[in-house]
């Protein structure tokens, strides 16, 4: 046999070995790692939408309590030499 003969074999069966090592290292991640990263990010995520439920429950008003929220975007759009809007309905 020729010697490039023998070096295209070897190197033909070592891309082979590399390939089969790509495949069982993304099967052993894929079986055992990524359920156990998912399974954390799931866990968190219910930790958090269980403090956000937590904090609502704090922040409820009692019952007739009034109170005025006012959006600041829209106030720093107002000018006050706009005047005010009166709504009305035209008469024929």
């Amino acid at each position: 046999m020729d010697i490039l003969t023998i070096l295209y074999i070897f190197n033909f069966i070592r891309t082979l070995f590399v390939i089969a090592i790509i495949y069982f290292v993304i099967r052993i991640i894929s079986r055992y790692v990524l359920p156990l990263l998912i399974d954390k990010g799931v866990k968190n995520m219910q930790q958090k939408m269980q403090e956000q439920q937590r904090q609502n429950q704090r922040s409820t008003k009692r019952e007739g309590e009034v109170t005025i929220e006012k959006n600041r975007r829209q106030n720093k759009n107002f000018d006050q030499d706009d005047g005010e809007y009166i709504d009305f309905e035209e008469v024929e």
